[in-house]
């Protein structure tokens, strides 16, 4: 079970998410950083365990009000991580010129997304990841991309935003109807993963990863349950504990 950070990046700081609310989004208080510079909030993280890829979601890029491309090479160049970036990219012209940039992976969200074409272009490419978006029960995308399974890339997050921050536990339901679906693909979950338990739930539920965020800020999940998850002995990066 891989556990990957989530970082929220709005107006330059990194935000508090929760259940998608995004117009309430403030910036992030955690005992991790002295405030919510991406950078010392990313180092904070690292102080807990030795993370090697975060997942970002440029709030500001989904939403059509700038980005955050300095701060993804910061992080990148500062810190050596790799990134899972969704910044709303939903044109294939651009998903390849992001691509060319070389500034991590791609994760191309379904509910930015106007037709399935990206993703079955792009599929093939290692760097880029597939977010199913759901709110409830309803899927956020083109129809199409929930019906052709075929056409996922390799690695496919289900994210159920209803959930994100919320400590309501994982979407097991829905993570086991793409499972049936996904093959041998690598399934990752978002949204609701309260703590240890839920990841070892959902790593016998044939979950290869996880994002999550609130449960490392409010220390529910710690560098120790992250060792014991990963199958490695517990150390944060640079330091012995």
């Amino acid at each position: 079970m891989e556990v990957i950070p989530v970082l929220d990046l709005m107006g330059g700081s990194v935000v508090r998410a929760r259940m998608g609310d995004r117009a309430h989004y403030r910036p992030i208080a955690t005992p991790l950083s002295p405030g919510s510079d991406p950078l010392d909030v990313a180092r904070g993280l690292l102080r807990i365990g030795a993370f090697e890829r975060f997942y970002v979601a440029d709030l500001d890029a989904i939403a059509g009000k700038g980005e955050h491309r300095v701060v993804l090479c910061r992080l990148r160049s500062e810190l050596d991580l790799e990134l899972w970036v969704d910044g709303g990219i939903a044109d294939l012209a651009a998903a390849r010129d992001w691509l060319d940039a070389g500034l991590g992976y791609l994760v191309l969200g379904s509910e930015t997304q106007t037709d399935a074409a990206p993703v079955r272009h792009l599929s093939a490419d290692p760097r880029v990841v597939l977010s199913l978006d759901f709110r409830g029960e309803h899927f956020l995308g083109p129809p199409a991309l929930l019906a052709e399974p075929d056409a996922w890339p390799d690695r496919v997050i289900v994210m159920t935003l209803a959930r994100v921050g919320s400590g309501a536990g994982p979407d097991f339901s829905r993570i086991a109807a793409i499972r049936a679906l996904a093959g041998p693909r690598k399934l990752y979950a978002a949204g609701g993963i309260r703590g240890a338990a839920d990841l070892a739930d959902l790593a016998r539920a044939g979950v290869a990863g996880a994002l999550v965020a609130s449960c490392l800020h409010d220390g529910a999940l710690t560098a120790q349950d992250i060792a014991a998850l990963s199958g490695a002995r517990a150390y944060a990066r640079g330091r012995e504990p």
